[in-house]
């Protein structure tokens, strides 16, 4: 999925116009709606402190707006390679169905990942089980590492509070 197609999604995910979200980045009114465009068709690429501002002004990770190709099934299969390259992303069988798992042999990288993961599992059963919406599930994983940041905070403090 290109930049634009992630910049459009948000945008209409924050129930915003093209020309409120290219005000808001700080494009001139009467052309900022014709920006917007051209970033959300592909027409133009936005630099890196652009792509910050979106993710500021739409609340998002500026990872969360720069994903690799997943459009397709064989951009989805490279993404996965790469990751099994770079990250140590293992392809398996578990009882009889295809999954991925980590490769315990990374060291620091595996442990890294695992909290990771298990971080996002945990997420994930949370809005299985009923105890967090949608919307926070999503407000998580869009800002992610924001949120298990601000959650960690959260958790130093209570310990202070006690002590």
């Amino acid at each position: 999925m290109a930049i634009g197609e992630r910049i459009r999604f948000f945008r209409n995910l924050r129930g915003m116009t093209q020309k409120l979200l290219g005000i808001q980045v700080g494009f001139p009114e009467k052309t900022a709606d014709i920006r917007i465009a051209q970033y959300e068709s592909g027409t133009r690429t936005p630099k890196e402190d652009l792509t910050h501002t979106f993710a500021e002004v739409l609340n998002v990770s500026p990872m969360a707006l720069n994903v690799p190709d997943i459009d397709s099934e064989i951009g989805i299969m490279h993404t996965l390679f790469a990751l099994e390259d770079l990250q140590g992303l293992k392809i398996d069988r578990l009882d009889g169905e295809v999954c991925l798992r980590l490769d315990r042999n990374r060291g620091a990288a595996y442990i890294s990942m695992l909290e990771r993961m298990t971080m996002w599992q945990e997420m994930a059963e949370k809005l299985r089980n009923g105890e967090i919406s949608k919307e926070e599930y999503d407000r998580w994983r869009y800002t992610y590492p924001a949120v298990p940041t601000e959650q960690m905070r959260q958790k130093l403090d209570d310990l202070r509070k006690q002590n």
